[in-house]
């Protein structure tokens, strides 16, 4: 508890504290009994107490009597970070007519560090005797991402600088003009909100397969950690895909939905219960609504809260439907996303080989890309199924599919490129639909391919956001179909984009192209290599300029994860994390020429002085 009250101890300034804190004391605490009540307050920053213990509770308190204009903003800035649920204290800080205005859920401007507070001016004046004084406060700082009102998260990096203009009212201080969205230092933004995905069905309009309409796709979103995270958490979902995922995603319910209950909760066997209002929602028929509890289910279960069965139900309370954990799974991201049982990649002979997770030594795989192969090959991609793959032969010009079964017949190329020093194919990639991707990388005319089905003739899909003199040069797409993470050069520079596959009506057919590229890793100066990771988390290796090369995971809206740190690694060419996260991670990189592996909990294994391009299916 010391540590904790030093974290705290930043909240105190020299005069008057301006945040409390309450924690939780007993069995789950054990050090409270010996807390120690004396010894000074040592000034802590932000970034020591961005980790504050889950049981703590931090609360704003009030302006006092006689605050001067800084005194003020500082108190209504730390009253913005604090636990209060619908920040009544930091509305005492405003004059009345900004309480009314102010909306604190319009979005979040998040900075470095806390922002700079200074009195920019001030003006003085007499009115019918009484002295009337307006000053204005800057705030100043370096802004590295924006939230917007739908809880979406963007890395936007620019200085900050905006205005906060107080004016007497009553006699005292108060804020009367303030900027709209809450500002928040980087650690304080950690500390109070935590990405949450939301589950959203995937538009793949008719060129889905039979199940297709039932592929739900991860839509990460921040929101506050200890406030009623249940309750927000649906209400989010309610609000509807955030703006990137909007074209290509759909949710299961009506328009106008809206959740009646003021708090939701877990009952003591992890039910969850949802009242429902809306006219559309109550006529609902039994399809519909259980494709509502699967969203509901699996948003909410991505609180690392394992639910048992959610309830939907009318205004009323009359029951809609019920959808119990067994019933969700035909919903699973996980059914389209592939095992994490193997990891495949291609041996010194450039043959196919797989590695099991108690497995210490890689084996051929069966049929032509392995035991009976007579093509080396470069690269390798395994079907979500296991039960095909296709590979690129060693010079990169062609690409083959074929079965990995004994027997299995090579056939011709599916696609033949022209070959050269910079040209031939990428590492090809298989979507949970059975479409494999994969692009061209000829400098002349660089392009993105499809092939529907894995066997289908090679359809060119367009990217109009690249530039004169982009290629991709490496690729790897969603389970769900509708995103793909894109390896962009241009000169000898390689950045990271997320890209949004569209499927539109065109005289009677489906096109695909992929829009809006977003720049999902904007600090790393060069990116080597790039691998899903989950269902919004992609594993990264590259690196910031001037600095060594790293592995890291990155959410796919441009924040950093909330998952563990990797063990330091340098040299990596190639990397394969699972798609599914059924289970506890292993990861797979080339290096230097050779295959190394990290199973939980361990450090970074030699698996062969001799490989390349490890993948895991997908």
């Amino acid at each position: 508890m010391s540590a904790v009250r030093g974290r705290l101890a930043r909240r105190y300034r020299r005069r008057t504290p301006r945040i409390t804190a309450l924690a939780l004391c007993g069995t789950v605490l054990a050090g409270c009994a010996s807390m120690p009540d004396d010894g000074d307050v040592v000034p802590v920053d932000s970034a020591q107490r961005a980790d504050v213990d889950s049981q703590v509770r931090v609360y704003g308190v009030p302006p006092h009597k006689g605050e001067r204009p800084e005194e003020l903003v500082t108190g209504f800035l730390e009253a913005t970070t604090s636990d209060d649920p619908d920040y009544a204290t930091a509305r005492m800080y405003l004059a009345k007519g900004a309480q009314q205005q102010w909306n604190p859920s319009r979005g979040i401007t998040v900075l470095a560090g806390a922002p700079h507070v200074s009195v920019e001016r001030s003006g003085a004046g007499d009115r019918g005797g009484d002295r009337e004084e307006a000053v204005t406060v800057t705030l100043t700082g370096r802004q590295v991402a924006t939230v917007d009102a739908r809880h979406a998260y963007k890395p936007d990096e620019s200085d900050f600088k905006e205005q906060i203009h107080i004016a007497r009212e009553d006699g005292e201080w108060r804020i009367d003009r303030l900027p709209s969205q809450l500002v928040l230092g980087s650690a304080d933004f950690q500390r109070i909100y935590r990405s949450v995905n939301k589950y959203y069905f995937a538009e793949l309009g008719s060129g889905g397969t039979g199940r297709g309409r039932d592929v739900l796709v991860a839509d990460p979103v921040y929101l506050r950690k200890r406030i009623d995270p249940v309750t927000a958490t649906v209400n989010a979902l309610l609000d509807g895909p955030t703006g990137w995922l909007d074209p290509v995603a759909a949710t299961a319910f009506p328009t106008g939905t809206r959740v009646m209950d003021r708090r939701l909760a877990l009952d003591d066997s992890n039910a969850l219960k949802v009242r429902l209002g809306g006219e559309r929602a109550a006529g609902v028929g039994q399809e519909q609504c259980r494709r509502m509890a699967a969203q509901l289910m699996y948003t909410v279960q991505d609180q690392s809260v394992k639910v048992s069965e959610v309830t939907l139900q009318r205004e009323d309370g009359a029951r809609l439907c019920s959808l119990g954990r067994e019933q969700a799974r035909a919903y699973a991201p996980e059914q389209i996303a592939g095992h994490a049982d193997r990891q495949y990649f291609v041996d010194a002979q450039h043959r196919v080989v797989s590695l099991g997770e108690g497995e210490d030594e890689a084996r051929r795989v069966p049929g032509p890309f392995g035991a009976d192969g007579q093509t080396p090959l470069r690269a390798v991609a395994v079907d979500r199924a296991e039960r095909r793959a296709a590979g690129v032969s060693s010079d990169g010009r062609s690409l083959f599919v074929a079965g990995l079964e004994p027997g299995a017949a090579l056939g011709e190329a599916r696609l033949t490129v022209r070959g050269g020093a910079k040209a031939g194919l990428t590492t090809p990639s298989w979507d949970g639909l059975g479409d494999l991707w994969v692009a061209d990388q000829d400098p002349e005319h660089p392009r993105l391919l499809r092939l529907p089905g894995g066997t289908g003739a090679p359809e060119e899909v367009p990217v109009p956001q690249l530039a004169r003199g982009e290629r991709i040069t490496g690729l790897r797409v969603a389970a769900d179909g509708v995103r793909i993470a894109l390896l962009v050069t241009k000169d000898e520079r390689t950045v990271l984009r997320l890209g949004r596959v569209e499927r539109r009506p065109v005289n009677g057919r489906l096109t695909l192209s992929v829009q809006e590229l977003l720049a999902v890793a904007p600090k790393l100066e060069q990116v080597d290599a790039v691998s899903w990771a989950g269902g919004s988390r992609l594993l990264v290796a590259g690196s910031e300029k001037g600095g060594l090369q790293q592995l890291q995971y990155i959410e796919t809206d441009g924040s950093l994860s909330n998952g563990s740190a990797l063990p330091g690694i340098t040299g990596v060419r190639g990397v394969a994390a699972a798609e599914s996260t059924s289970k506890a991670p292993t990861l797979v990189a080339e290096r230097d020429g050779g295959i190394v592996r990290l199973l939980p909990d361990t450090s970074w294994k030699l698996v062969t002085k001799e490989g390349s391009a490890p993948v895991y299916p997908g």
